[in-house]
């Protein structure tokens, strides 16, 4: 669990070679490869992590205002090596976040982290579970989803509207988590666990649901009411243009783009999925 791998990927699914990376000794989440070669890591228990080159892992920051991350979990780097990353929740760790989403309150925090100053900044704060963070290819902004209102916004980082939040896409057909910027094909590529139809939509709807269900987790273990998990595509304006999905999937929690496959990475699974995009276009609606 807590190992970074590298994975050579080619044509053939049978030659693909996965390769043990680095272990930080936490439980690597987010990733974003530096503009030295590094990888700059989100660990929800140790924070953000700096990998160098020759594997050596070293803390660049774990708290802000004098409060320690509980969660950290999105990271994106801007051409000016800039760090964006997220802290889900100053309130539940890990191993607790389905808590957190069924109290639906917002404990969440957008931040930057400054490689030069060693500054970190809080950027917005009472976000409702910011999970995945993508700077814009025009780095005039960065998209930042919000698990428990299925949604994701744009905090704007030049011009005169700096610092403002802008919507960029409501009403997910699921609970977002990572976010990728594709730029062969000027897509985002949002990564969904779990659709929101039924459960999570009447869970939202209803407090006492939701309270029913964290006493459940609590005392007896996360009910596993994940399905039609899958991937969703937006162009540049947050228009939904593609979706993959399955009603078996669950817990997809991020997706590439290396030539014409689509790679979906999962906390339920031991392996990573492949999706040929040329011979299995998506549905040209969404679901």
């Amino acid at each position: 669990m807590c190992w970074i791998k590298k994975v050579s990927v080619n044509h053939s699914a049978p030659d693909i070679v996965v390769h043990n990376l680095v272990n930080t000794g936490g439980r690597p989440l987010g990733i974003a490869l530096g503009l030295n070669r590094e990888l700059i890591v989100a660990d929800p228990y140790k924070g953000l992590l700096n990998v160098t080159t020759d594997s050596e892992v070293k803390l660049l920051t774990d708290e802000a205002e004098g409060r320690k991350f509980k969660f950290t979990d999105g990271v994106d780097i801007a051409k000016d090596g800039t760090v964006y990353f997220t802290d889900a929740s100053w309130k539940y760790s890990l191993h607790d976040f389905v808590l957190d989403i069924l109290e639906g309150r917002p404990h969440g925090r957008l931040l930057s982290f400054n490689p030069i100053t060693g500054e970190t900044r809080v950027l917005a704060r009472d976000l409702y579970f910011p999970n995945g963070v993508v700077v814009s290819p025009d780095q005039k902004s960065i998209v930042f989803c919000e698990t428990i209102m299925r949604r994701c916004r744009k905090y704007i980082t030049q011009g005169e509207n700096a610092g403002s939040i802008d919507p960029f896409v409501d009403n997910l057909p699921g609970l977002p988590d990572n976010i990728r910027y594709d730029g062969a094909n000027q897509l985002y590529w949002i990564a969904l666990p779990t659709s929101g139809k039924p459960y999570w939509d009447i869970a939202q709807s209803y407090a006492m649901v939701r309270k029913v269900l964290g006493i459940i987790t609590r005392h007896i273990g996360r009910p596993r009411i994940e399905k039609n998990s899958g991937v969703l595509a937006l162009d540049l304006e947050g228009k939904p243009v593609a979706h993959y999905y399955d009603p078996g999937l669950e817990l997809i929690t991020g997706a590439i783009t290396v030539g014409e496959h689509l790679y979906l990475g999962s906390l339920g699974y031991p392996n990573i999925l492949r999706v040929n995009m040329s011979q299995h276009p998506a549905l040209n609606h969404i679901a």
